[in-house]
């Protein structure tokens, strides 16, 4: 206010300045249109209006060679993102919103990296055969989380069978596990528990036809067969540091779903603008 003639003076930024403190707000204070309505004494509709209004900044990552995490997390199955990241940066460098976790989106996401600049260094996945072959030519690394969460899904948190509790016993400190060891214990399960796994029960209506009778520990024990030569990659090239888990992601992930969860009904430009605010972070 100018002193001489009582005239008020407002600064051009000030509007900013509230669009992104109520952004800020909304995105990472978790409050409500509702709430920042009572706070700011404005309807629902400015408020609406000024998260429409708010800018996201999104700082690009110098191109480098990397090791990168690639997963992917979805909101009610209606849509996706797939992101990239750099975990020795702690920065996300490419996210991209898709509508299934397919293979071709992987390839694509791993063509646009490389177009931007970036080399692999080495990968981290979730254990998807398909998008292992896409990275054939860099060391590649299971989620040792994803696979702990196959057996879970394969033998439950609680398995009655005793090779299914011993073989559930083994996955537990996988996280922790020496190589070479846990082959090795592995391997003693799978000799021990051998005809039991063979076993088969018959159809009575058709005794030409039958099914393992062990079908679920089966399927837990291939999983972790198959997906060995995976698990152990960050210990064969200490030198990368690669993470053994897509945990860096974790974290995002969260935060993502609960914003959704918690601002139900909001357009679809803004939930893309939160999406592109917290991992650009």
């Amino acid at each position: 206010m100018c002193l001489a003639c009582g005239k008020q003076f407002q600064s051009k930024n000030r509007p900013d300045r509230i669009i992104n403190a109520i952004w800020r707000q909304f995105v990472w204070h978790r409050q409500t249109i509702s709430q920042l309505s009572k706070e700011y004494k404005k309807s629902l509709n400015w408020i609406r209006l000024k998260l429409e209004q708010a800018k996201v900044t999104i700082k690009p990552v110098k191109p480098q060679e990397l090791v990168l995490i690639l997963d992917a997390t979805f909101f009610k199955r209606v849509f996706g993102v797939l992101v990239v990241r750099a975990p020795h940066l702690k920065k996300n460098i490419y996210w991209k919103e898709i509508v299934s976790e397919t293979i071709s989106e992987y390839h694509q996401v791993r063509i646009n990296i490389e177009e931007m600049g970036f080399k692999i260094k080495a990968v981290v996945l979730d254990g998807r055969p398909g998008v292992r072959n896409l990275f054939l030519d860099v060391p590649t690394q299971m989620c040792h989380f994803h696979q702990k969460q196959i057996i879970n899904r394969y033998l439950t948190m609680r398995p009655k069978l005793e090779a299914a509790i011993e073989l559930r016993n083994i996955t537990v400190n996988l996280c922790y596990a020496d190589k070479e060891k846990f082959i090795h214990i592995l391997d003693l399960w799978h000799a021990k528990w051998a005809d039991f796994l063979k076993e088969r029960t018959i159809n009575p209506e058709n005794p030409r036809r039958w099914n393992y009778t062990h079908k679920r520990v089966r399927s837990a024990y291939r999983s972790l067969k198959s997906n060995l030569p995976y698990l152990f990659t960050y210990l064969d090239y200490p030198d990368l540091n690669i993470p053994n888990t897509t945990n860096s992601l974790d974290g995002y992930f969260s935060h993502l779903k609960e914003l959704v969860k918690i601002h139900r009904g909001l357009k679809s430009t803004i939930k893309h603008k939160i999406i592109d605010e917290i991992l650009a972070k």
